[in-house]
C-alpha cells in the first residue's frame, strides 16, 4: 500500500539538512510507534528475516533551493510518498496513524516542522493483474537506488546502473526479500527479470550522509534518472513497489513507482 503525504510548513522560512533522509526516517518511526509500539519496535529492530523493514519513502517534492548543506524550503506545501508492504486491510489503520500528525526534520544546525495536512491512499497500479500472472512493468526511482558489492578490502563498492553487476545485485536482494516473506522455495524458484534502461541524459548519482556529524556517520551513494524493466509474478512486483528496490529502503532509498 502507498500513501501520498501532504505536508504544510508550520514556520517560514524553513531550512532542513540536505541529508534529510535519516531524520525523516526517524520521524516516520516516531509516528508509527505512537500508534503501534510493537510494530514500530519490530521494524526498528530485526524487521522481517534479514532485517528487511519492507517500507520505503520518496524524496521530498516541492519548491526548494539547495545551498551548501542546507535544503531551503521555498513553498509552504511539500509532499512525499510512503509505501508499506502490508495487507490492504491495514490501510485505514496506517492512514489514521499519519493523519493530523507533525513531522520534524532537524539536525544541530536547523529544523523544519511540518503538519500532515492530508493523507491520500494511492491506487495499486498492478490491481488489474491476476495474482499468479507473470507481468512486465517499467519502474522509475522516486528516491536513489543503492546497490553495493563488497571488495577485497572489506569495504562496499557502490555500483552504477551501467555496471552489469548493478542489476544482478538488485535481483539478488529481491530474492532475499521474497524468501523473507514467501519462503525459501519461492525465493529460489521465482522468475525475476530486470533490465536497466537510460534516458538521453545519463543516470544521476547522489551521495547521502546518514547520521551526519555523528561518530557512526556513513555515506551512501544511490542513483536516479533511469528506468528498470522488471518481469515477475504480481506478488513479487508488489513487494518491489511496497518495500523498495535495493538496500536501505527504510532510510529513504529505493522507493519506486510504475512509469
Amino acid at each position: 500500500m502507498r500513501f501520498l503525504i501532504h505536508l504544510g510548513l508550520i514556520d517560514t522560512p524553513c531550512e532542513i539538512p540536505v541529508n534529510y533522509q535519516y531524520p525523516l526516517s526517524a520521524a516516520i518511526y516516531k509516528i508509527i510507534s505512537k500508534g503501534d509500539a510493537d510494530y514500530a519496535a519490530f521494524l526498528h529492530g530485526k524487521g522481517y528475516g534479514k532485517g528487511f523493514k519492507f517500507f520505503s519513502f520518496s524524496q521530498i517534492e516541492g519548491q526548494y533551493r539547495i545551498e551548501g548543506d542546507r535544503f531551503n524550503i521555498l513553498s509552504r506545501d511539500i509532499s512525499l510518498q510512503i509505501s508499506f508492504h502490508l495487507p490492504e486491510a491495514a490501510q485505514g489503520f496506517i492512514k489514521g496513524l499519519f493523519s493530523n500528525e507533525t513531522i520534524e526534520i532537524a539536525d544541530k544546525k536547523s529544523k523544519g516542522v511540518f503538519r500532515i495536512e492530508r493523507v491520500e491512499s494511492m491506487a495499486n497500479p498492478l490491481i488489474r493483474y491476476a495474482d499468479n500472472d507473470v507481468e512486465m512493468v517499467w519502474l522509475k526511482p522516486m528516491s536513489p537506488i543503492v546497490a553495493v558489492m563488497p571488495n577485497e578490502r572489506g569495504k562496499d563498492d557502490y555500483l552504477a546502473p551501467d555496471d552489469p553487476a548493478f542489476v544482478e545485485n538488485l535481483i539478488y536482494n529481491w530474492r532475499q526479500k521474497i524468501t523473507a516473506i514467501f519462503g525459501k522455495e519461492a525465493g529460489d524458484e521465482a522468475l525475476l527479470l530486470m533490465e536497466a534502461a537510460f534516458y538521453n541524459n545519463p543516470p544521476k548519482s547522489r551521495l547521502v550522509a546518514i547520521k551526519e556529524g555523528a561518530r557512526e556517520q556513513t555515506r551512501i551513494r544511490g542513483w536516479m534518472n533511469f528506468k528498470l524493466k522488471v518481469t515477475a509474478e504480481k506478488r513479487f512486483l508488489e513487494l518491489l513497489l511496497n518495500g523498495g528496490v535495493g538496500i536501505n529502503n527504510a532510510t529513504g532509498f529505493g522507493c519506486v513507482w510504475v512509469v
